[in-house]
């Protein structure tokens, strides 16, 4: 793995953990929340998208367009998913058990799927996240899953793992092997999920522009910035970074959205939860060792 794709992932992380920290911010806003910042993706991105598909910088066939209504749809499904476990439980607890999750997932898939050879740390990387779920999730206390909603955090974060997991394997497939660019993969996944969400937004429209009220530059920051973290991450893969490296190393935003947590929206992180972060980086490290 080359220097510049490295520096793509770690930027591609602490870009990603600012924007999850905005959508948290906005998470009473639900599914009217992904709709608006999808909208300003699409407007923020659109020249650079259109001064690519100008250029003629990649072939169209029945495979590409594929590949890119089903990153739509994951993607879709993703953000509704993350946006409704920010309504529901701390970002110290949903972010770190969703990132934790997609890696372990992603690298798996890697090996069975794109031919990447297995690490021999697989399975010990594994234990390392699980165990590092169960800290942030209890911090330490078992009792807590005894409590009504004790558990809520962790099934969202683990949901929303898996389709991080599914759109980083369809993703990774789209730029390595059927070279599409990355610019214009992702914007045309935002474009997809506004073109989803809008006939449900236009069906309740007054809901929906109550629901944003002193939201909307919170959208404009995420509009800008979920887009940019991605494009870094495919653009490290495009460079034939291995998914099975990229794939955890990106996780290092965890930890950052674990301390965003604590320190600006103070949430009761505790010294297990933080413990539990590291084991979880611990975890992703050695998905990828190998």
């Amino acid at each position: 793995m080359s220097y510049a794709a490295l520096s793509l992932v770690v930027l591609a992380a602490f870009i990603h953990a600012a924007w999850n920290l905005l959508s948290k911010r906005a998470a009473l806003a639900g599914p009217s929340f992904v709709f608006a910042y999808n909208l300003f993706c699409c407007v923020l991105y659109a020249p650079w998208a259109l001064w690519i598909l100008a250029r003629g910088e990649m072939a169209w066939n029945l495979p590409v367009v594929g590949c890119i209504l089903l990153t739509g749809v994951v993607h879709l499904a993703y953000s509704l998913c993350l946006q409704r476990g920010y309504q529901v439980a701390d970002l110290s607890v949903v972010y770190p058990v969703a990132r934790g999750m997609g890696p372990t997932v992603s690298t798996l898939a890697a090996f069975l799927f794109l031919g990447e050879a297995p690490t021999s740390n697989g399975i010990l990387g594994l234990l390392c996240v699980v165990v590092g779920i169960g800290l942030i999730s209890t911090q330490g206390n078992l009792a807590i899953f005894r409590r009504p909603g004790g558990l809520t955090g962790v099934r969202w974060g683990v949901v929303t793992g898996m389709l991080i997991a599914c759109y980083t394997v369809v993703d990774a497939y789209g730029v390595k092997v059927l070279a599409i660019h990355p610019v214009v993969l992702d914007w045309c996944s935002n474009f997809l999920r506004f073109a989803f969400l809008a006939p449900l937004m236009l069906h309740d429209s007054h809901g929906a522009l109550k629901r944003m009220r002193g939201k909307w530059r919170l959208a404009v920051g995420v509009g800008l910035l979920s887009p940019l973290s991605y494009i870094l991450v495919l653009m490290a893969l495009s460079m034939q970074a291995p998914l099975s490296i990229v794939a955890p190393m990106r996780e290092m935003s965890m930890m950052v959205g674990a301390l965003f947590g604590m320190v600006i929206l103070q949430e009761p992180v505790g010294r297990w939860r933080i413990v539990g972060c590291f084991i979880l980086i611990v975890g992703v490290i050695l998905l990828g060792a190998g």
